[in-house]
């Protein structure tokens, strides 16, 4: 199974600047870029390891779980939403320390 993208995980230390500090926003926007786009590698990641070995297609639901998550984690903190977003992102923390644990 393929981890989910660690980048997120980086995303919760971020957050505690992000309340605290003038430069947290920033870190937290570009972070966010980042594992956004780590989403999107890891739906084709999970493709291609799926598709030649013809494997399960399990890790390509979970990576596109992921990623639908990620979209709307991304949609809510543009909206400033932080009642959604904050727990959406807590859900996503706990979904990727799980799926790390898995390995």
């Amino acid at each position: 199974m393929l981890p989910a993208p660690r980048p997120y995980l980086s995303q919760a230390r971020v957050v505690g600047l992000l309340l605290t500090s003038s430069y947290g926003d920033t870190l937290h926007s570009a972070g966010a870029r980042v594992m956004y786009a780590a989403s999107m590698l890891y739906v084709l990641a999970a493709v291609l390891a799926w598709k030649p070995g013809g494997g399960s297609p399990r890790p390509v639901w979970h990576a596109s779980g992921f990623l639908v998550l990620a979209s709307l984690q991304v949609v809510l903190g543009i909206a400033h939403v932080p009642s959604v977003h904050l727990p959406l992102g807590v859900l996503m923390f706990g979904l990727s320390v799980l799926a790390l644990a898995r390995r």
